[in-house]
C-alpha cells in the first residue's frame, strides 16, 4: 500500500502535470481529532480553468493507479471521481471551476490548501463548525419528538407487514436519527456548542459508555423480531431521553402522545405476532 508521501506526491504531480489552478484536501485526513488508519480517503480538489476538455478524456485517471473501481458523479457545477485502488488507497477526487469555489467550499467543514499559486481560496474560510450542535430550541426540539412519533407508526405498519427493507430505512434513518438528535442536544445542553462530527460520529466521546451500548444494541435488524425489539427499545429510549432534556431545558414535552404511541406499538406488534416477549 502506498504511503501518505506517496499519495501526496502523486495527486501533486498530477495536478501539476493537468496545469490545474489550485488543490486542496479535506475530509478525515485534515482532522487532527479522526483517527488515523488504512481506510481515510483522499479527499481532494482540483480547482481548474476549463473543465470540459478534462472531462472530455479521463485517460489522465490513469497516472493515479489501478482502479479496482469507480464511480463518476455530477454535483452541481463539479465533477467527482471516486477511486478505490488495488493497493487499498482511495481517492475521492473534485473538479471545480474555478468560478464555482464557493459550491466545494461550502461542502466541506474545512480543508487544507496544498497547492494555490494565485490565491483563490484566500477569500473563502474553511467551515471547521459545519457538524457542531448547538443547544436545541423550543420548536426544534417540538418537531423532533413529532417526528419521531409519526414515523414510528411507519415502522409498526412496515413490522405487520414484514416489509424488512421499508422498516429498517423509516427505523435507523429517521427515528434512530432523532433519537441521535436528543443525545446530542444533551450534550450541547451541558457543553454549549459541540463537534459530534459527521453522521454523529464523534457523538459518543461525550457520552457515558452505557449510553454507547444502549444505543449499539438498537441496530440488530436482522430479523423481524429483532427489528420489533429494536423499535420497542428506541421507542423507550427516546422517550426517556426527550423527558429528561425537556426537564433540563424547560421545554413542555408530550408525555400523553408517547406513552399511548408506545402502546400503539405493544399492541399492533402483539396482535401481528412479530412481538417477541
Amino acid at each position: 500500500m502506498r504511503t501518505e508521501t506517496e499519495m501526496l506526491d502523486v495527486i501533486l504531480q498530477t495536478a501539476q502535470t493537468l496545469q490545474v489552478e489550485a488543490v486542496a484536501m479535506s475530509g478525515s485526513r485534515t482532522d487532527t481529532k479522526a483517527p488515523k488508519d488504512e481506510f481515510q480517503d483522499y479527499d481532494v480538489v482540483y480547482i481548474v480553468d476549463d473543465l470540459d476538455t478534462l472531462t472530455s478524456n479521463l485517460a489522465w485517471l490513469d497516472q493515479f493507479g489501478n482502479r479496482l473501481i469507480e464511480q463518476h458523479n455530477i454535483l452541481g457545477n463539479r465533477r467527482l471521481y471516486l477511486m478505490l485502488f488495488e493497493d487499498g488507497n482511495r481517492i475521492d477526487l473534485t473538479l471545480c471551476p474555478k468560478d464555482h469555489i464557493n459550491e466545494w467550499v461550502d461542502s466541506e467543514a474545512g480543508f487544507t490548501v496544498l497547492v494555490d499559486e494565485k490565491g483563490l481560496f484566500e477569500s473563502y474560510s474553511p467551515s471547521p463548525q459545519r457538524f457542531w450542535i448547538s443547544p436545541a430550541s423550543k420548536t426544534d426540539f417540538e418537531k423532533t419528538c413529532n417526528e419521531f412519533w409519526w414515523v414510528s407508526a411507519y415502522v409498526v405498519k412496515g413490522l405487520c407487514r414484514h416489509q424488512v427493507i421499508y422498516v429498517t430505512d423509516h427505523l435507523y434513518g429517521i427515528c434512530q436519527q432523532e433519537l441521535l438528535k436528543i443525545l446530542a442536544w444533551q450534550v450541547a445542553s451541558d457543553r454549549g456548542k459541540v463537534d459530534i462530527g459527521k453522521n454523529y460520529k464523534y457523538l459518543f466521546n461525550y457520552l457515558p459508555a452505557e449510553q454507547k451500548k444502549e444505543f449499539s444494541d438498537l441496530l440488530d435488524f436482522s430479523s423481524i423480531d429483532k427489528i420489533t425489539q429494536s423499535l420497542l427499545t428506541t421507542m423507550q429510549l427516546f422517550h426517556r431521553e426527550a423527558q429528561r432534556l425537556a426537564q433540563k431545558l424547560g421545554f413542555d414535552y408530550d408525555k400523553e402522545v408517547a406513552e399511548k404511541m408506545i402502546k400503539y406499538a405493544e399492541e399492533r406488534l402483539e396482535t401481528n405476532e412479530t412481538f417477541t416477549k
